[in-house]
């Protein structure tokens, strides 16, 4: 079982910066693709941002020249540092990882279990 924690949210004006991190624990035995999701009260889930064990990295449209996804690997921990947040990227914001385990001399690849989020809101 894998565990995934957020933090860093809050509230902030226009225009400030957050930086969020989500620390997986667990039975991992390398993690692939790391993603950052949020979602905004009424709407539905969205995929931010990932990046892969290299350093790749994608964006969704909205966040492209905002966000920054980075990963430690020796920590097993992703971040995403927000600049220029706008009101509408109030959502509670997500992680989750693509990632293998060793159980009984083979390799399996599975998905983390959603977190609990940490919340980001962006207002005056």
């Amino acid at each position: 079982q894998v565990q995934l924690v957020e933090s860093g949210g809050g509230l902030v004006q226009p225009g400030g910066s957050l930086r969020l991190s989500c620390v997986a624990s667990g039975s991992i035995f390398s993690i692939n693709d790391m993603d950052w999701y949020r979602q905004a009260p009424g709407k539905q889930r969205e995929l931010v941002a990932t990046i892969s064990r290299g350093g790749s990295t994608t964006y969704v449209d909205s966040v492209k020249g905002r966000f920054t996804i980075s990963r430690d690997n020796a920590k097993n921990t992703t971040y995403l540092q927000m600049n220029s947040l706008k009101p509408e990227d109030t959502a509670v914001y997500y992680c989750n990882i693509d990632y293998s385990t060793h159980e009984n001399g083979r390799y399996y690849s599975r998905r983390g279990n959603w977190g609990q989020g940490t919340q980001v809101t962006v207002s005056s």
